[in-house]
């Protein structure tokens, strides 16, 4: 009886220090999906829209941590919502990216307050910093190309 015990705890434990060594690994794994919002860029004086994009929602810590690695590239109008728990300065790297953003900070009440133009990197990571509750990611060249400065807001609606 006692051998069993042992025997079925030992796969236990090497099972779940697979299961950890393939979430390490591939981080992916833990994410089931993604809400999406769409996000409408509109001039912070005029009112104007300047684009739209379908964002994915990155709204909890795996998420968040994966980002756009995983992804091969994105269209003109799709981009990647980061959503924070708190307004603060946030960094952000171009881990395992294949290819540029822009990222974008907002504040709270959707006013732009940053934008940098990011470039896939390799180690050490540049870290792109920037205040706000909410990061934008979009194709590189999207900011400049819609007109989005800051002070524009970001119009959107989140669960």
């Amino acid at each position: 009886m006692n051998r069993r015990l042992l025997a079925i705890a030992g796969a236990s434990v090497t099972l779940a220090l697979l299961l950890a060594a393939a979430i390490a690994a591939n981080p992916t794994l833990l994410i089931a999906g993604y809400d999406t919002a769409t996000v409408e860029a509109v001039d912070g004086e005029t009112g104007e829209s300047l684009a739209t994009v379908e964002a994915r929602v990155a709204d909890g810590p795996a998420k968040q941590y994966v980002g756009l690695s995983a992804t091969d590239e994105l269209a003109d109008d799709e981009g990647m919502l980061f959503v924070h728990d708190e307004t603060g300065e946030h960094a952000y790297v171009m881990r395992d990216m294949a290819f540029a953003l822009d990222i974008v900070f907002v504040a709270p009440n959707g006013t732009v307050t940053e934008i940098h133009e990011a470039e896939p990197d390799s180690r050490p990571y540049t870290r792109y910093r920037g205040t706000g509750k909410y990061v934008l990611e979009v194709p590189r060249g999207w900011s400049e190309r819609n007109g989005v400065e800051p002070g524009d807001r970001l119009v959107f609606e989140i669960d």
